[in-house]
């Protein structure tokens, strides 16, 4: 079995859909990634920034385990779903809310629930939104997309580096949209 880690580190400073990928990124607590569109306490999604502007910042570090791309019928390189932080070895989606990962020698994510894709990814790939939002055997939605977190130990995290993961203490909590 492999370790998990970080394979891809991205980010923007417009609200594009796609990342730049980069040599290394600063997680700064409390706030999300430096220079990124979604640093920030409060939301900074477009569309909830319209609704409620002081809503606390849920999605401020976005995780996509590099697996996905094994799955989907379409080519895609880290960064281009949106994400931060492209894992590897490691079930994200199967993690419970309020995982902390502890990603390279200092950063720590806090899990707070699941990307909801939205139409925007098939601008970017016309038909993976059905690839990764589908439906199980008794007919609920799941949403292979990824994860988001809230930053709550800062640092610098970059390709290669370990993710440690530590379980919140049970009961656990199954993941849900944010």
């Amino acid at each position: 079995m492999t370790s998990a880690r970080v394979v891809s580190v991205s980010s923007d400073d417009q609200h594009r859909f796609s990342k730049a990928p980069q040599e290394v990124v600063t997680l700064v607590a409390g706030r999300g990634i430096e220079g990124d569109a979604h640093f920030g306490e409060t939301v900074q999604h477009l569309s909830r920034i319209r609704r409620d502007p002081t809503e606390p910042n849920l999605r401020q570090v976005h995780l996509i385990h590099r697996e996905l791309f094994d799955d989907v019928d379409a080519e895609v390189a880290p960064g281009e779903l949106g994400e931060n932080i492209t894992s590897e070895g490691i079930d994200l989606l199967g993690l419970p809310r309020g995982t902390v990962l502890r990603l390279g020698a200092h950063a720590a994510v806090e899990v707070t629930g699941l990307r909801n894709p939205c139409l925007q990814i098939d601008r970017f790939e016309p038909g993976l939104l059905k690839q990764v939002v589908g439906k199980d055997a008794e007919g609920r939605t799941v949403r292979k997309a990824g994860v988001m977190g809230v930053v709550l130990e800062g640092g610098e995290v970059r390709p290669g580096d370990t993710i440690r993961v530590e379980l919140p203490a049970e009961p656990h909590e199954s993941l849900q949209p944010v």
